[in-house]
């Protein structure tokens, strides 16, 4: 007949958030393989296979001993036809030669330019150069060896930051937005924790899966992280200040409704255990948000 002996704990009061769990993939942020756009033989090899090279960095040298010849020969064309062209204005000036006499040689001219910079254009195809900076990956040629138009030559990756891409149902478009923050665990480091923010979400929606594609990105300022790896994405979908939660072990639960015992001041003053019903939100780590009921 005496009181009833009840443990009792504080409401606690923090940051509720509104999450998505997904899978996805890290990615470069920027990654390309070189590939020469014509054919020759390879002379000179500038880089070592995994170090970090800076942007317009030469990389792949071919043999141009051929056009540099036909450049030196266009040059000389050039040459002889600026001189053609500066006599035939001279003559023109003082009445001597014709208009199209001065005509022909400015077209010769101007045909002998096009020349060199055609020339010109063939010789800058016979070195390849980094397009951004990026850590080369396994060269796949050897100097002196005869490689076609198109052979894969070298990956280069740009490792910092990571593109984070993973897929969440479409019944959450309404809710994903750009910026939003993510948490990512990677197998590969168990003991590490990442986090990054949404940077794009693709316009078109999966048809096979009824997904979302969304696109994050990560920093890895020490390089630990690598293309490729599997990671599993926390998307925060909103936050929500001041929140209210309890221990999950104190929610009861009858029929459809819930409740919690509160303890409140009886009607002689002494504190009581009062059923009380309550609306309920996110559940995290063993607790659970209180939206309506208590204070």
């Amino acid at each position: 007949g005496g009181p009833v002996a009840v443990e009792a704990q504080p409401v606690r009061v923090g940051t509720a958030e509104t999450t998505i769990d997904a899978v996805g993939s890290l990615a470069s942020n920027e990654s390309v393989v070189i590939r020469p756009e014509v054919a020759g033989r390879v002379t000179a090899i500038n880089f070592q296979e995994g170090s970090l090279v800076a942007a317009r960095t030469l990389l792949i040298e071919l043999d141009s001993s051929i056009e540099r010849a036909e450049l030196t020969q266009a040059e000389a064309q050039r040459d002889l036809a600026q001189s053609n062209f500066e006599r035939a204005k001279e003559l023109r000036r003082n009445n001597v030669g014709t208009q199209r006499a001065l005509d022909e040689a400015d077209s010769a001219l101007r045909t002998a330019q096009a020349q060199v910079e055609l020339t010109q254009a063939q010789l800058d195809k016979r070195i390849l150069v980094a397009p951004f900076t990026g850590t080369a990956g396994l060269r796949k040629v050897s100097p002196g060896e005869f490689v076609s138009a198109g052979t894969a030559i070298v990956n280069l990756e740009q490792l910092d930051p990571l593109k984070v891409d993973f897929m969440v149902p479409e019944i959450f478009l309404p809710a994903v937005a750009h910026g939003q923050r993510i948490a990512l665990t990677i197998d590969a480091f168990p003991e590490r924790s990442f986090t990054g923010v949404v940077k794009a979400i693709d316009p078109l929606i999966d048809k096979g899966g009824r997904s979302i594609v969304v696109r994050a990105e990560i920093g890895n300022g020490d390089g630990a992280l690598r293309p490729g790896l599997f990671v599993r994405v926390r998307l925060t979908l909103a936050e929500r200040e001041n929140a209210l939660f309890v221990p999950e072990q104190t929610i009861q639960p009858q029929g459809d409704r819930v409740f919690v015992y509160k303890v409140a001041a009886g009607e002689d003053g002494k504190p009581v255990a009062r059923l009380t019903q309550v609306e309920l939100g996110a559940r995290r780590r063993g607790e659970v948000e209180v939206r309506k009921g208590l204070a």
